[in-house]
């Protein structure tokens, strides 16, 4: 049985470069030049290495994927509900490597030695000059289902939560099939990958539902309170469709009886999509990279020098994406969002092709920017903006902006095209 404080000192171990056994063969042969590795290709490992190219092009750069391919999950909500082409959706690696110049690599990363500077797969071991980690984020079941692994795998395999990209076809094929009933969907404490997704994902089904005639509802069970404008929708368009109930904490679900219990209820349920609290990904974990409070405690996500995204206590390893933790505390942790990934990687980016060279760069601060559709029939999204500067002490602070937008013209698909454009060479 698979024992959480166990894992967690084998993880400080590894990080702390003991705990490996036999030497394992070299992937790539020694190029003479000095070599950066991204593990995770997502936007922010893609904005990486297309940077790194760009700013560097003496470094060896190899991007290491357990995949071959790249799924994008902005736009994967309209996707869900076949509002968006599955055109936009996937992309071969190997077609962005050859295009930019960096090598990509299929593996399993299985664990890290930053005191070797050394990265282990099931296919030997790559050494690196820097690491960049943009590994993303994982599901933390266990503060509902405990070490109970039958437990764990039913829920990921019966109600996936559809935030790693992994989950989205299994998901679109419930939807597909939902016949009725109810349909309970949970939206975990922050942070959270791209805080505004649940809503919108309520507002598709919700609309999937009205529109197929459906007799069935969405019961949504919200950790916090919402977001003041989705709402006023679920209360005004899908009152017959959606059942919010807010502050209500899970306290625990069983996937064989089809229950979730809050602090209050014990809910029924015929069908479930089971969205748990999100945590930075395995290896921040297996690496002794994740942040700590004052006495100790793990906060989930990577702790980060927000001023230059290196880990803290290791400058040789850079640190992008939702696997972040806080930057500030003035306001926490940046957007976890695919805008913001794409920035980071290109902070990070430009930050090891300056120490490669001897320098320190000025610091540089991304920005955010997410397209979030608040209704279908007709078309309404929410632009929402965030804005990063430095106060005199040394502080990041965060102003974020609204915009309601009743009339979109395909502006989130045109993002998407020119991300797609940049980082992957796509036309």
């Amino acid at each position: 049985m698979f024992n959480r404080r166990r894992f967690l000192a084998a993880g400080s171990a590894l990080g702390a470069g003991h705990c490996f056994g036999q030497a394992l063969p070299d992937m790539l042969p020694a190029s003479g030049g000095r070599r950066v590795v991204i593990v995770g290709g997502g936007w922010g490992g893609l904005s990486a290495a297309r940077h790194l190219r760009r700013l560097a092009p003496e470094l060896e750069v190899v991007l290491v994927d357990r995949d071959t391919a790249f799924r994008s999950l902005p736009l994967s909500n309209k996707w869900l509900v076949d509002r968006t082409p599955d055109a936009l959706m996937q992309q071969d690696y190997a077609a962005a490597a050859r295009a930019w110049g960096y090598r990509a690599i299929q593996a399993e990363v299985t664990a890290l030695d930053r005191e070797r500077r050394r990265l282990h797969t099931a296919q030997g071991a790559l050494g690196y000059d820097w690491l960049i980690l943009a590994a993303g984020i994982r599901h933390d079941y266990s503060p509902w289902l405990g070490d109970d692994v039958r437990a764990i795998d039913a829920v990921r395999r019966l109600y996936p939560a559809g935030f790693l990209a992994g989950e989205l076809d299994a998901l679109k094929r419930k939807l597909a099939g939902f016949k009725g009933g109810d349909l309970l969907m949970s939206v975990p404490p922050p942070p959270l990958r791209c805080p505004p997704a649940p809503y919108e994902r309520a507002v598709m089904i919700a609309w999937m539902l009205k529109a197929r005639a459906i007799k069935g509802r969405l019961v949504l069970v919200d950790a916090g309170g919402g977001m003041q404008r989705f709402n006023r929708i679920f209360a005004e368009r899908y009152k017959d469709q959606i059942l919010h109930l807010t502050h209500a904490t899970v306290k625990a679900i069983d996937p064989f009886k089809k229950t979730l219990s809050t602090e209050f209820d014990e809910l029924k349920f015929d069908d479930a999509i089971i969205i748990p609290p999100q945590q930075a990904a395995d290896l921040v974990w297996q690496s002794g990279l994740i942040e700590t409070d004052a006495a100790g405690k793990p906060s989930g996500w990577a702790g980060v020098d927000p001023r230059h995204l290196h880990a803290v206590g290791d400058e040789r390893v850079f640190l992008v994406g939702d696997l972040l933790g806080r930057v500030s505390p003035l306001f926490g942790h940046y957007p976890k969002s695919a805008h913001m990934a794409v920035q980071l990687g290109r902070i990070a980016a430009a930050e090891i092709a300056a120490r490669s060279r001897g320098n320190l760069p000025e610091p540089a601060l991304p920005e955010s920017v997410c397209h979030v559709f608040t209704d279908v029939e007709p078309m309404e999204m929410l632009r929402i903006d965030a804005q990063y500067r430095r106060r005199g002490d040394g502080l990041i602070t965060q102003m974020v902006r609204q915009h309601e937008d009743p009339q979109p013209r395909g502006e989130d698909v045109a993002w998407a095209q020119g991300l797609s454009t940049e980082m992957l060479a796509r036309d």
